[in-house]
Parts: structure tokens; sequence; C-alpha cells
């Protein structure tokens, strides 16, 4: 029986919070940060999938902005959570621009690791990962 819970427990760690459950997940990988990063009207998740050594808020916090943002289409106003999950506030309105992807404020380069189709949703699915030039 304990080792039931165990593993429930530990299942629950790689899920999304309730407000982005069933919702489709975009992986993005930013400087050696991946994220399953799910959008819902105003608010973002970027829940961090990869394992590193002694993570900080601080730089997981900027890499989950720029990851919610990507994927988003729109400014993140603020980034709430830890270094596991995080959920950011989108200003999508007039009153802030939405991210213009044509001029990357910071440039990036990237491959393409791998693709496939996802049962689940029957859509395309890229593991890309992204290093800052």
């Amino acid at each position: 029986m304990r080792i039931l819970i165990s593993v429930l427990l530990l299942a629950a760690c790689n899920s999304p919070g309730p407000h982005f459950r069933g919702l489709p997940a975009t992986t993005v990988t930013i400087d050696g940060s991946t994220f399953d990063v799910r959008v819902n009207g105003r608010l973002a998740e970027a829940l961090r999938t990869n394992t590193e050594y002694a993570p900080r808020f601080g730089p997981i916090r900027h890499r989950a902005k720029q990851a919610m943002e990507l994927v988003s289409g729109c400014n993140v106003k603020e980034v709430r959570g830890d270094q596991a999950l995080a959920t950011g506030i989108l200003d999508c309105s007039t009153g802030g621009p939405p991210v213009d992807h044509l001029t990357p404020l910071d440039e990036y380069e990237c491959f393409t690791i791998d693709s496939y189709i996802s049962a689940a949703t029957q859509e395309l699915v890229l593991d890309i990962d992204c290093t800052l030039v």
C-alpha cells in the first residue's frame, strides 16, 4: 500500500496546476531549462521538466518568462512560483504590445532535436533546444 501511495505522489510531481489541466502543452527549452508551457486566458504556466543541480528561482524565473512569452505571444507582467512550477500573468492588451518574434530582444540559436505526432492531440510536437548566442 505504501508503494502505491508513493507512486501516485511521484506521478503528481509532473502535473499541471488546476487551471491548466487538460490543456495541451508546448515544450520549450531555454538555456538548458526545459518547460512544458500551457496558456489559459491571461495566465500561463511553465512546468520545468528537466533535472538541474541546485536550481535557483532567479535564473529559472527569467527562463520561464521567456518560454511563456514565446508560447503565448504576449508580454509576461509577473512570474510567481518556484523552481519547478512558475505561473505568469500575461499582458496581451493594448496596454502592453505583444512580443515581437520577428525582432528578438536576445538572439538564440535553436536546433530541432526531435519531432513527432502526439497520439493524444494529433498535433506536431517539436523538441527544440535553444541557447543564447
